[in-house]
């Protein structure tokens, strides 16, 4: 087992993420550990694909701890991480009897997760979290930085909060039941991270995939690699976490390479990507692999990036699976809806771009021209084939 120990100073938050197979079945001792003898309810809430997979033995290993423990099923889907089913959750909350000193439990990818962190941040003015993440989005990404949220009309995540988790639980076995399409999306912003701030994290997730191909079913199957997902995911964990460490709420007037921003890496285009398209064609981390490609475009016409270095974050990008095509959205959807973006300050976007693999720059919106940003990306939403 690999373990991550987490610590935002600003606040003395600390808490530990536990990476390993077959975790999701020790869940009621490690939650007993990092709430203590008197948090007596659990509000679990999942999906029902999920939950089918993995809610019986989640709820067996809470209730022999101790814990009383009542169930949400939110609806699946980037859709639903909304308004309605944010008031879903408070009145579920309520109707369970919670109370300041009960935990609310996260089974489940992005979704579920940033829906059930944003709750329990805003019932009662904030109770305890655990996140157990079921996607490899969510174990690198997603459930490591404490930001919780919902969507709205006018933007994604546009409606949130930060929120840390008492404690985060990964069982690598859960990446065995995803299909490849979320196995994509999370090789992609596993690319993205080693990309934006860590050059050696970037080669280590690189050779991983040209061991195994995207599949974790191989990953698991495959000897050594097995461990080696393990502590590659940690490797991950302790990158991101150590970003937040520094700057957990991403302040607008830090530019500098450690600034959270550097992890919003083709954020930008992805948001865009997803609004046009209802959340309906994109898996959030498909998204991010063509926004990723385009940023590298812009900094290469910017003079920034070597052409070298676009083409291997291009073959990066293809490792991680085929994605869903691009090229026949409309560039003035897009352009007009990241006017929307809330990485904005003072009204104007801030685009992270590239020198190189691993090292981040971030620029002023007004820095790159109409035609450089049309040129990137009708470029870059070309098929990665």
């Amino acid at each position: 087992m690999q373990t991550v120990n987490v610590r935002v100073p600003a606040r003395e938050i600390k808490f530990e993420i536990r990476i390993g197979s077959g975790l999701i079945s020790e869940i009621g001792e490690s939650a007993r550990k990092a709430l203590g003898p008197g948090t007596r309810r659990a509000a679990l809430i999942s999906n029902r694909k999920v939950f089918d997979l993995f809610g019986e033995k989640v709820l067996r290993a809470l209730r022999s701890s101790g814990f009383d423990c009542s169930v949400w099923l939110m609806k699946d889907g980037e859709q639903h991480k909304s308004m309605r089913s944010l008031e879903q959750a408070l009145k579920f909350f309520s109707e369970s009897g919670l109370e300041r000193s009960d935990a609310v439990i996260a089974l489940g990818g992005g979704v579920v997760g940033d829906l059930a962190g944003f709750a329990a941040a805003t019932y009662l003015r904030g109770v305890a979290f655990i996140n157990v993440p079921t996607t490899l989005l969510a174990q690198i990404d997603a459930s490591v930085g404490g930001k919780t949220g919902i969507n709205t009309g006018a933007g994604k995540n546009l409606v949130g909060a930060f929120h840390q988790p008492s404690l985060v639980l990964i069982d690598t076995d859960t990446l065995q039941t995803l299909p490849p399409r979320e196995l994509t999306a999370g090789w992609c912003e596993a690319i993205k991270q080693g990309a934006a701030g860590d050059r050696k994290l970037f080669d280590r997730t690189i050779r991983l995939l040209r061991s195994v191909g995207t599949y974790a079913s191989s990953v698991q199957h495959a000897g050594g690699m097995r461990t080696n997902l393990a502590a590659t995911i940690a490797a991950h964990c302790r990158f991101k976490s150590a970003i937040v460490a520094g700057d957990e709420r991403e302040s607008t007037d830090r530019t500098d390479r450690r600034s959270r921003k550097i992890l919003n890496f083709g954020h930008t285009t992805a948001h865009a990507l997803e609004a046009v398209t209802n959340f309906r064609r994109f898996r959030h981390g498909e998204a991010v692999g063509y926004g990723m490609v385009v940023a590298a475009e812009i900094s290469k016409t910017l003079g920034m990036l070597k052409p070298g270095e676009l083409e291997l974050l291009r073959h990066a990008v293809r490792a991680c699976g085929q994605l869903p095509r691009a090229d026949d959205i409309e560039i003035d959807e897009l352009i007009g809806a990241m006017k929307g973006d809330k990485k904005s300050v003072k009204g104007h976007l801030k685009w992270v771009l590239l020198e190189e693999i691993g090292k981040a720059r971030i620029i002023d919106g007004r820095e790159i021209g109409a035609r450089v940003l049309r040129r990137a990306l009708h470029d870059g939403l070309q098929i990665l084939g």
